[in-house]
């Protein structure tokens, strides 16, 4: 990538909250930047990537990415780390040892949180980190905290020597406002300095770091009580008053614009004098936090009377629709009417996967072969759940598929005795916390044939680079995981390791069947890449020919967006059995990939010729 074009200090620029932080990383003289992508904060990387004097790369999981950080900090110099909310889960591991370790360089670690569930499989509340790691959280309300905060949180995390949480969600993540920058200041890192007392953390040495810890929880909690990021607002209508913090700041003061509200912005450790103070000015105190009880339950515990998630909702944002009904039942008011928030209802658009899309055939082919028990993965072919395939049976995190197809397979019961267990994962999950699983399956001989898409980018999140594909984070060459090499070094016999071509349907759909049969581990590696990355080439574009088309629909079964069912009718069979067929055209984005074309039982599906007295198939291959 490009660097960016310098933006002059003190200039108004319209940025996300992810892009305001990206900012604030550089000018902070940040060093090292290391992140897994995953929305909602792929993009913080992403920018910082572009900007010049900083190192910046992904790293294959959460958990390196923040070693990497983790080791420029012990050396001095300032680091940054992004992922979503699951991704610490996956980092966490460092997370409680640095947490004793503390650091030299500032270090920041952004985490995003998906309030409201826009992707991803939970809705967790990275709150949590901040009191288990005991370590200080920062919560953004727009991008010009976002912003702000990463600053700040950089003089905190060297003045404490302890890393700093900038906990964002999804709303301050992608939504955009002006921010006011300023110019990069340069730090100089001052080295690592040896010292095995500290930076080696044996049982012996860890215990003597553990109150050092405490006393700085201690410290940070009166630095909470005093920051300029914690204030009251004092308000005219005193029946309730608000604390909140982050996007639920914004929501309050929408919905209640005339109440005394506590802004949290240096969140944890929660400063309880600024709360009593906001409770004596009010009649009752609501605790206006997403998604958990957090601060509710510790105010609660210092015998701070507040009201919380007893009229809130656990889940979801609490935007005014949720808030303004919520305090009228609390007032003994009557609930206003408001606009519904809802989305108007429309024809069903379930997410579906993209015309061509190498994942297709991959699951069409499963949708055929029977008596199989599907282990899914995290990644943009989990949509292989759906409608038409309905070809995975599980689902949880990332690199899941691997160790539950173990266990399905050592844990059958005897109504499963037969079932044949398959695994599919994506190429960068299986590199992120797949290999793992896979010399686990191996180890322990277990009776598993995986799936290993290998579409060459991370698709889910937007096609980024990784360690299969041959680039890094700028696009430059990198060297290329050999993924037939990798896996036979993990213990995959030679002769159970196949590389097809998913857009040959008849080679993938025996390769499949046969290997499902050996009663041992077997590898298929699918090789097409991504059809929305440059590595992708369309080929010529198909038509329908109507006159052949019988309506048998089996060209539907794939699954294809570009395919749509121009007409439906019915025939009745000599058996007297009466089918329903549907007659199709190829239209919108086709890209000549050929998928259609092999289940389709009367060749009514060819390549378009000019001069050919048939319709075109629009778009396709065009």
């Amino acid at each position: 990538m490009a660097a960016v074009m310098p933006v002059p200090a003190a200039s108004r620029v319209l940025m996300s909250g992810n892009e305001a932080v990206a900012r604030a990383v550089w000018e902070a003289g940040v060093k090292v930047a290391a992140a897994y992508p995953g929305t909602p904060s792929t993009e913080m990387l992403e920018v910082i990537s572009t900007y010049p004097d900083l190192y910046a790369e992904w790293s294959v999981n959460e958990k390196v990415s923040l070693e990497v950080a983790i080791g420029a900090a012990y050396a001095g110099s300032r680091a940054f780390c992004c992922m979503k909310h699951v991704g610490m889960n996956v980092a966490s591991d460092a997370l409680m040892t640095l947490t004793l370790t503390g650091v030299i360089g500032g270090l920041v670690i952004a985490i995003a949180d998906d309030v409201g569930l826009s992707s991803s499989q939970n809705e967790q509340d990275s709150r949590f980190w901040g009191r288990f790691a005991h370590v200080p959280v920062l919560e953004p309300a727009d991008s010009q905290e976002a912003y702000a905060m990463t600053l700040d949180a950089y003089e905190l995390s060297e003045r404490f020597q302890v890393p700093v949480i900038l906990r964002m969600t999804t709303r301050i993540n992608h939504v955009k406002g002006l921010v006011t920058v300023g110019e990069r200041s340069a730090k100089v890192s001052p080295g690592f300095r040896k010292d095995p007392a500290r930076w080696v953390m044996t049982p012996t040495g860890a215990g003597k770091r553990i109150p050092l810890m405490f006393a700085r929880v201690g410290e940070l909690r009166k630095e909470a009580e005093v920051s300029a990021l914690n204030f009251i607002e004092p308000g005219s209508d005193r029946r309730v008053g608000f604390i909140a913090s982050g996007p639920a700041y914004m929501h309050v003061k929408e919905s209640f614009p005339d109440a005394p509200v506590l802004k949290l912005g240096f969140s944890s450790p929660v400063p309880f004098e600024k709360c009593r103070e906001l409770a004596a000015l009010v009649d009752q105190v609501v605790v206006v936090e997403e998604v958990e009880p957090l601060v509710e339950s510790e105010l609660k515990a210092q015998g701070i009377a507040v009201i919380g998630k007893d009229i809130l909702p656990l889940q979801g944002e609490l935007a005014p629709n949720v808030l303004i009904p919520a305090i009228a039942r609390l007032l003994g008011e009557e609930v206003p009417l408001l606009r519904s928030t809802a989305p108007i209802p429309v024809f069903p658009r379930p997410p579906t996967m993209c015309v061509a899309c190498p994942h297709l055939g991959v699951y069409y082919t499963l949708s055929q072969v029977r008596n199989l028990t599907i282990s899914g993965d995290i990644g943009c072919y989990t949509l292989g759940a759906g409608h038409p395939w309905n070809a995975l049976d599980t689902c949880i995190s990332m690199g899941a598929s691997m160790g539950i197809a173990l266990g399905l397979d050592k844990g059958r019961g005897e109504a499963d005795k037969d079932k044949r267990i398959l695994a599919v994962i994506g190429d960068s999950t299986f590199l992120h916390m797949g290999m793992q699983g896979l010399l686990d399956i191996v180890y322990n001989k277990g009776n598993v044939t995986v799936l290993l898409l290998d579409n060459r980018a991370v698709g889910m999140t937007g096609g980024q680079d990784n360690p299969g594909n041959g680039r890094d984070i700028h696009g430059d060459p990198a060297p290329r995981v050999h993924f037939a090499k990798l896996v036979e070094a993990l213990g995959v016999r030679p002769e159970r390791i196949h590389v097809v071509d998913p857009y040959q349907l008849p080679v993938l759909f025996k390769t499949i069947r046969d290997e499902v049969k050996v009663p041992e581990v077997s590898v298929i590696i699918t090789d097409q890449p991504c059809v929305l990355i440059k590595d992708y080439h369309k080929l010529k574009a198909y038509e329908v020919i109507d006159d052949k088309c019988t309506g048998c629909g089996n060209c539907i079964d794939v699954g294809c967006p570009a395919i749509h069912v121009t007409r439906r009718g019915k025939e009745v069979k000599a058996s007297g059995r009466e089918v329903d067929l549907a007659f199709v055209r190829i239209e919108t984005s086709g890209t000549g990939c050929g998928l259609c074309v092999q289940p389709c039982a009367p060749d009514a599906i060819v390549h378009h010729v000019p001069v050919s007295p048939i319709r075109l198939v629009k778009g396709c291959g065009v």
